[in-house]
């Protein structure tokens, strides 16, 4: 367990040890789940080099619970985050201190419980349209299929606009700039913004569209004066009556509204396309899954009502989120030297939490690699630590979209799964692809079966 600076911390954690130059640049563009995995196996809290900067990752529930709670004020987003800000500006996800503690006051009303209550009806009739419009026995990538369904979820329930005939703009925009992360974290990779690649000219191209989508919203609200009860007028009309009683910019509206589509539909869409994956894995699971949206449901689509109801089906969701966590790394940055776990964190340091791995962890998790609903069952949660799972992060900088994100994904796997079965294709590879999230390489070939 940690002590913040007391008794004498040991210098510096283990860890592996490179083999050759810049082994652990190419181990971080190649495959950092592997990396940081290496890393795990040498102890609770271990450390690599990477030219000067120490990178330092955090296993054990009570560390992390000491950096993202105890002592969060001491820890800053790291550099992985400050990258994003190039696509995301100073939203919610990216910036620091006071102005995050505003921007979340003033989104913080669209994420009562009230509030979200009432995106089940849109969350479950866009759902069912999705399945109406699909064939049996036809092959669909089932992540693109995801990603398309909760971004135009997202368009409707938190800002009131049917964005579906822009989503491949927007989704384009939200792929590349996530491929631009992956390499803006690797020395001199920020320099790939400035190079003649058309990936990136496609990138910038789909940013300028986004740019213009998002803005023209705002701009056509700011004109109407219409209070749509969303968060967009939410936004738009909020004074901060706690700080200095001002409103929120046209850049700051569009840097909340970028952060809040990225993110409202991505770790969902991510979340459900491996759900539909172990399910297809575990047919005893989808059986008992099946049962209780048949004896629940009975064929019809599922209110928020229901939702109380249908423990297996959040218990399935939860079980998909701990062996494929969509936020699968939390990094920070030390804002002054301190002590986790009996070693002494020197300021600057990288400091990472990683739910994939902890997760994993066979300390906490029987048969870890096992998916196994029923380990969520109410009766076995305290056995563990708390902070042994913790798929939305913690502390004051939680995500905001939690309880939208539980109840979306209920809503809409027991909208799908009550009418088809997914079957994954054997020829096609699935691989993972750690980036901002954990996103499969290559999609998710799938066929459809009616039920």
């Amino acid at each position: 367990m940690s002590l913040l600076m007391k008794g004498a911390p040991r210098r510096r954690p283990p860890g592996p040890r490179a083999q050759y130059p810049l082994q652990f640049v190419v181990g971080l563009a190649r495959d950092k789940v592997e990396l940081f995995s290496s890393m795990a196996r040498h102890g609770d809290v271990t450390e690599i080099r990477i030219a000067t900067q120490r990178v330092i990752l955090l296993t054990n529930p009570d560390d992390i619970k000491t950096l993202l709670v105890t002592n969060q004020r001491n820890f800053s987003k790291g550099r992985g985050l400050e990258r994003t800000k190039i696509f995301l500006g100073e939203g919610l996800l990216t910036n620091e201190g006071d102005f995050h503690l505003r921007q979340r006051r003033l989104a913080q009303p669209a994420f009562h419980r009230e509030r979200i209550a009432a995106y089940a009806a849109v969350m479950a009739a866009d759902a069912g349209q999705m399945a109406e419009s699909w064939r049996d026995g036809a092959m669909i990538d089932v992540y693109e299929e995801m990603m398309h369904l909760t971004l135009g979820i997202a368009g409707k329930t938190l800002f009131d606009a049917d964005i579906e005939h822009e989503a491949a703009a927007i989704g384009e925009a939200i792929t590349l700039s996530l491929k631009m992360f992956n390499y803006s974290v690797l020395p001199l990779g920020t320099l790939i913004e400035y190079m003649p690649i058309p990936w990136v000219r496609r990138l910038h191209a789909a940013r300028r569209r986004m740019d213009e989508i998002i803005y023209g919203m705002i701009d056509e609200r700011r004109a109407s004066g219409t209070d749509r009860g969303d968060l967009l007028s939410m936004l738009i009309m909020a004074q901060d009556t706690e700080g200095d009683g001002g409103g929120m910019t046209n850049r700051q509206l569009r840097d909340e509204v970028v952060t809040l589509l990225s993110a409202g539909h991505e770790t969902t869409a991510v979340a459900l396309t491996w759900t539909w994956y172990l399910l297809s894995q575990n047919p005893d699971a989808e059986v008992e899954l099946h049962a209780e949206l048949d004896r629940v449901l009975g064929g019809r689509a599922p209110t928020v009502e229901d939702v109380p109801n249908l423990p297996y089906t959040r218990m399935v969701f939860a079980e998909s989120m701990r062996l494929y966590p969509p936020a699968w790394i939390v990094e920070r940055r030390a804002l002054d030297d301190c002590e986790i776990g009996g070693y002494k964190i020197p300021k600057e340091a990288i400091v990472l939490a990683s739910p994939y791995i902890t997760h994993h962890d066979a300390r906490w998790w029987r048969e870890p690699e096992r998916f196994d609903p029923t380990r969520w069952a109410s009766e076995t949660q305290g056995d563990r630590p708390k902070f042994s799972y913790f798929p939305f992060g913690a502390g004051t900088r939680i995500c905001i979209g939690e309880q939208f994100a539980w109840m979306e994904g209920v809503v809409l796997l027991a909208s799908i799964a009550q009418r088809w079965r997914l079957r994954h294709d054997p020829a096609h590879q699935v691989v993972l692809e750690p980036q901002v999230t954990l996103r499969p390489r290559y999609g998710m070939r799938m066929q459809l079966m009616q039920r």
